[in-house]
């Protein structure tokens, strides 16, 4: 039955691939864009980009739409191509993306794909197809999004401006239920992370709101999601690309975060380039055990100085666990003369609650009357008004 096709798989792929595969592959969706951005002129001088999608285990009409959208809503001439790179996919159970999936691309000149000979994580498979691009900036996405109307020249744009600029585009939801394209996640959000180093999105605060002249106008995120950005190609390079001893993915976004800004660049979020992207609740692969926990010790280490101990008394179970080797790393913060972690506390994001590094105690404060404790009632900022919740032992928020 139909119920039971989409339940299976879902199953495979973490959301309704047959409500997915139901939409046609260019399809319209909303032009959300502020209405501000439809009298922005650009250059016609721009970067050329390359578009790299990494993909494991994908469904055929989530990759393909994507490849679509961006091939039909980029300019020719601002697109040098879309790089595919297969993550070393099973190809007994995703068959689709074997000779079926080369036999479709062969169509567009400008789509090209390479197969990882083995598993390599996101981040490893990413320096795969950044080493072939052969654009002046490489646009990084996710293989189940959709490119929105004129998303490629506000990105261009601003990294032909300055080329220490990395950029995101404001990402929209594909719902994974039914596949509607909603503009909910919206502009009024940009990236922060917790002191797990979790990245997390939050409200625009005060200040940068009032730095801003326009709702076109850029909004500087101290973070970023990871999935969908855009840099100048000898930038990406300059800074240390990735760190190739992190594995898979998770931790990788926030490193490249914080090494932007802290080497001199600063990371945007274009709120006149929209694209929609599927945000699945769980992960239809597993990741190596322990891989995200060692790949935030190395960020920790290279880039966080003293306040690393607050990652690790959020943590506690991680010390003296083995993190590899940060030499390279290290160097490398000093050769590009980065910043202090202090600084980017100060200077980028000031509103983030900072943990005493020596506190005179640490724990949980529990009414043993009502079995409840004081929590931060998700009010992360600092300055937010605690009260009290059932205790959960888990600390974090109590």
């Amino acid at each position: 039955s139909e119920k039971e096709i989409e339940k299976e798989r879902f199953r495979l792929y973490q959301f309704n691939e047959l409500a997915s595969s139901k939409v046609a592959l260019d399809r319209s969706i909303p032009d959300n864009r502020p209405q501000s951005c439809l009298s922005l002129s650009y250059p016609t001088k721009l970067p050329t980009a390359s578009v790299i999608i990494i993909f494991h285990n994908e469904a055929w009409s989530t990759l393909l739409r994507t490849v679509h959208s961006v091939l039909a809503r980029s300019p020719p001439y601002l697109l040098r191509e879309i790089v595919l790179v297969d993550d070393h996919s099973r190809l007994d159970t995703y068959g689709h993306l074997g000779s079926k999936l080369e036999s479709y691309i062969s169509q567009f000149t400008k789509v090209q794909l390479i197969r990882a000979p083995k598993r390599e994580g996101l981040i490893r498979a990413r320096l795969i197809g950044a080493k072939q691009a052969k654009g002046e900036v490489l646009v990084f996405l996710d293989s189940h999004c959709e490119a929105n109307l004129g998303w490629l020249e506000p990105l261009l744009a601003r990294i032909g401006e300055n080329r220490s600029i990395v950029v995101t585009p404001d990402i929209e939801v594909i719902d994974l239920r039914t596949f509607g394209y909603t503009h909910e996640h919206g502009a009024n959000n940009r990236g922060i992370f917790n002191w797990e180093l979790t990245f997390k999105w939050r409200g625009i605060p005060e200040y940068e709101r009032r730095r801003r002249k326009s709702d076109s106008d850029p909004i500087r995120s101290p973070t970023m999601a990871g999935g969908l950005f855009a840099i100048d190609k000898s930038y990406f390079y300059e800074i240390g690309s990735y760190d190739t001893e992190m594995s898979f993915w998770g931790g990788e976004n926030v490193e490249i975060s914080f090494r932007i800004w802290m080497c001199g660049g600063s990371l945007e979020i274009i709120p006149c380039s929209k694209v929609g992207h599927v945000f699945r609740e769980s992960q239809p692969y597993k990741i190596g055990e322990g891989a995200i926990d060692r790949n935030n010790m190395r960020l920790a280490e290279v880039w966080m100085d003293d306040y690393k101990k607050i990652f690790y008394a959020m943590r506690p179970q991680l010390k003296g666990k083995d993190y590899g080797d940060v030499s390279g790393r290290k160097a490398l913060r000093e050769r590009l003369m980065c910043k202090s972690f202090k600084w980017y506390l100060d200077n980028v994001i000031s509103e983030l609650a900072i943990p005493d590094l020596y506190p005179i105690g640490r724990g949980e404060i529990r009414n043993l009357g009502t079995n409840t404790c004081l929590d931060t009632l998700a009010k992360n900022e600092a300055g937010g008004e605690p009260g009290m919740y059932m205790c959960h032992g888990m600390g974090n928020n109590q």
